[in-house]
């Protein structure tokens, strides 16, 4: 019965290529590996292959053994590509050597692609980024972009999600990407279990910009975090800017650009992303009506919840609890 069960789960295979990050590997095992339906059944299954296997020489001071071969690619519903330094020509010339682009030429078309920090590179050059957005790591992102003229580079974000194709920024955005991708297939439900069980927080706000070192730091001895969890408390009732800059004590200007600096968004942004969410957890955990959800989360109504859902997840409020409502029956 567990092989039954196991058979029908989503399965991601991970590429470990020689130079690969030990940290960004052992991501999608921990994400997706954590992921279980109310029945307890696991919605994925994670395999791990290699160009050759054996042993993989990493980036630290140890090899990992990988014991399937790029055939296994070919058996993905996902395959996510972590960060790897190798091959040099690569990261130099932008371009895959022959025995690696036939590692990418055994991927089944219609496949979802997806990538840690640096792994958008291979992507890219295997044509999966053409035209399409997409993230790295951002120490990464003007050599991305000079490389692979035809990506649309976003450097300040977390994660990109192109539908089929996602890229994510560095080190610990892969769990972001991940974290995103199950929440993407089950739900914020599932996706906030995984959280707790890996202890991270479900959803991180802003972006990578928030973590580039700036040239001249400015000393933050006053912070937004107070106003964002007052915000948080009464998201279903109108919150204007000056509302959330006297939490603080600050002027709107001045706020507004700490705010910024902190979270990576603008104080509008991030209220609509927090409701956004809220409406997700009504609409998959309730009965509420959709007006009742658009009133709970802020929104005000119906038709306003509506169109920042459609923008946000690309589907209406009625698609999504059909989704994912019955996802979990």
């Amino acid at each position: 019965m567990a092989s039954e069960r196991n058979s029908r789960a989503h399965r991601v295979v991970v590429l470990a290529l020689p130079g690969v990050i030990p940290f960004e590997l052992s991501i999608p095992h921990r994400i997706f590996g954590r992921a279980f339906s109310p029945a307890g059944d696991p919605l994925y299954t994670v395999v791990t292959c290699t160009s050759v296997p054996g042993l993989v020489p990493t980036e630290a001071d140890f090899e990992v053994y990988v014991e399937h071969g790029p055939e296994t690619l070919a058996t993905a519903d996902t395959v996510l590509v972590p960060a790897a330094y190798e091959p040099d020509v690569l990261f130099r010339d932008g371009r895959l050597p022959g025995p690696l682009a036939e590692v990418f030429a055994r991927i089944r078309p219609g496949t979802r692609m997806a990538s840690i920090c640096t792994g958008g590179f291979y992507l890219a050059a295997a044509g999966y980024l053409d035209g399409r957005p997409a993230t790295t790591h951002w120490s990464w992102a003007e050599r991305f972009q000079r490389l692979f003229p035809s990506v649309r580079v976003d450097p300040d974000v977390l994660y990109v999600d192109d539908g089929d194709v996602l890229t994510s920024a560095g080190v610990a955005a892969g769990i972001d990407l991940c974290l995103h991708l199950v929440r993407r297939d089950h739900g914020s439900a599932i996706a906030n279990d995984v959280a707790r069980r890996s202890v991270v927080p479900p959803h991180r706000d802003g972006g990578q910009a928030q973590y580039v070192r700036r040239p001249v730091p400015e000393p933050q001895l006053a912070t937004t975090s107070a106003a964002r969890g007052w915000a948080l408390g009464r998201l279903h009732q109108p919150i204007q800017l000056r509302d959330l800059a006297e939490q603080e004590s600050m002027s709107v200007r001045t706020f507004t650009r700490r705010f910024r600096e902190e979270v990576g968004v603008s104080p509008g942004q991030w209220l609509t992303q927090q409701r956004v969410e809220r409406a997700r957890q009504l609409l998959e955990s309730t009965d509420l009506s959709v007006d009742e959800v658009a009133r709970s989360a802020g929104f005000g109504t119906a038709q306003s919840m509506r169109q920042h859902l459609q923008s946000a997840l690309g589907v209406p409020p009625t698609t999504y609890r059909r989704t994912f409502r019955a996802d979990r029956t």
